[in-house]
């Protein structure tokens, strides 16, 4: 549903720790139920005013201070008012000329802005491609989002990773849809057609 579970040492499984979380009852698998009832949980965080909706000032809570991660352009995206660091040169600037001022983009950069095929936002974290998985809920598109549009948010996206259709999910199964963790230091190149075997959409289709 969005919510950031960061790793404190590098044995942590930030995966199972949603998972164990949300398995109220303890007997291995999520339920639709635990489902909606983990996603009530994080919605009373996130409405912080507690008048049954995330509105605009709460949404951009989420984006700026809960989980700054998920920002398309995370590792150099500024607060407003946060002054633009200076521009220095990568590995590619020194062998490749270009224009003063010009600064040329690696892979990273690239990856970050979603371009050559690359996930953008929490797409790049989570279970399911989807960019902003908290406004992604706005099912109606009037700037506040719910309590009953995110609790329907929760059961569609279990129906999602539900692939097998048994109505229930179990860590193993979702552990299978991880996405790959990059080596450290190695350089990934996506491809444009490169498959992803996350399941969803960025965005919802069009008219």
């Amino acid at each position: 549903m969005g919510e950031p579970f960061r790793a404190k040492t590098a044995t942590d499984d930030t995966l199972a720790d949603w998972f164990y979380k949300a398995d109220r009852n303890r007997d291995g698998v999520i339920t639709p139920d635990e489902m909606q009832a983990d996603a009530e949980r994080f919605f009373a965080t996130l409405d912080a005013n507690h008048d049954g909706e995330i509105d605009p000032d709460e949404l951009a809570s989420y984006e700026y201070e809960i989980a700054p991660d998920i920002q398309v352009m995370a590792r150099t995206k500024r607060a407003p008012g946060q002054p633009a660091p200076a521009l220095k040169k990568d590995a590619y600037d020194s062998e490749r000329p270009h224009e003063p001022g010009h600064r040329h983009r690696n892979d990273e950069d690239y990856a970050s802005l979603g371009i050559g095929g690359a996930l953008q936002g929490a797409g790049r974290y989570g279970l399911l491609n989807m960019p902003e998985p908290v406004a992604a809920a706005d099912t109606d598109f009037n700037r506040a989002i719910s309590l009953e549009e995110f609790r329907q948010a929760a059961m569609t996206r279990f129906q999602l990773l539900d692939t097998g259709r048994q109505g229930k999910l179990t860590l193993a199964r979702l552990e299978a849809l991880r996405p790959a963790i990059p080596v450290k230091g190695r350089r990934s190149k996506l491809k444009e057609d490169a498959p992803d075997n996350r399941l969803g959409n960025p965005l919802p289709a069009g008219p």
